[in-house]
């Protein structure tokens, strides 16, 4: 199997980690095409001593740390909408703090693989992961919209958006009552699933409604490949059925760190 082959399972999920590390699709996409072409240039140098996706996410950090903004470093003024919030946000937290959280509750990386992407021990992961998750609750609260058919699930969701100190607006499950809620209620982030309990769609739901409103969005579904096909648009924040909670922790932080409407919590 060539080097290309077993590296293309692996894109889509890099592309949603580098959208969630940079709270941008153009950005985060950009990252990922400037990896594959390090990876092609100089194929020799690719990390052939751990897994494919292991190296794959070494090489992309690698690119990744050159271009970040060092710490300390102030934001440039010609910096606007959600880049210039994330800048801002990005004074209050540092990369490590933020890579760590991502990487093991977004991508689901352990402590040990997190440690080699990154450059730390596995203990100092956990406290940068402690370190993120600290600040970011402390910088953000939202109504939040869940569009989920599926109760159990629904009441899951609810459960760990209200634990998070936010407060749920509604629950939908077709796609005219969540435009209803939307409009009642105008969310701060939608949370929704794409299949809804009348075959209509959670991204046609989450359509009508930025069509009105501006406001973060984070899909929670079974089918991902439906939605990460390298195709524009695509989500910048996807979540995986069946998921741990602490994924839609980490994401729901991560949506909000990159929206202006926030209320900083306290």
């Amino acid at each position: 199997m060539s080097l290309g082959q077993e590296l293309a399972p692996h894109l889509p999920f890099l592309r949603r980690y580098a959208r969630a590390l940079t709270g941008s699709q153009t950005h985060g996409d950009a990252f990922v095409r400037a990896t594959l072409e390090a990876i092609v240039a100089k194929p020799d140098e690719f990390p052939r001593d751990v897994d494919p996706r292991l190296g794959l996410y070494k090489t992309f950090h690698a690119i990744w740390s050159t271009a970040n903004i060092e710490e300390g470093e102030e934001p440039s003024r010609s910096l606007a909408g959600a880049e210039s919030i994330a800048h801002a946000r990005l004074s209050r937290i540092t990369p490590l703090s933020r890579q760590a959280l991502l990487l093991t509750s977004l991508e689901g990386f352990s402590s040990e693989d997190t440690a080699y992407l990154i450059g730390a021990s596995p203990s100092d992961v956990d406290s940068l992961v402690a370190e993120a998750l600290d600040e970011i609750e402390r910088q953000t609260l939202a109504d939040v919209l869940i569009i989920e058919d599926e109760p159990i699930i629904a009441m899951d969701i609810e459960t760990i958006v209200r634990d998070l100190g936010h407060n749920v607006t509604g629950v939908a499950v077709t796609r005219d009552e969540a435009v209803a809620q939307a409009r009642q209620s105008p969310p701060g982030l939608v949370l929704a699933d794409i299949q809804l309990a009348d075959d209509s769609s959670g991204i046609d739901a989450v359509r009508d409604i930025l069509a009105e409103f501006s406001v973060p969005v984070i899909f929670i579904t079974a089918f991902p490949e439906r939605l990460l096909t390298g195709t524009r648009p695509e989500p910048t924040f996807l979540i995986t059925k069946p998921f741990q909670r602490s994924t839609v922790k980490a994401a729901i932080a991560q949506a909000l760190f990159f929206d202006a409407a926030t209320v900083p919590a306290g």
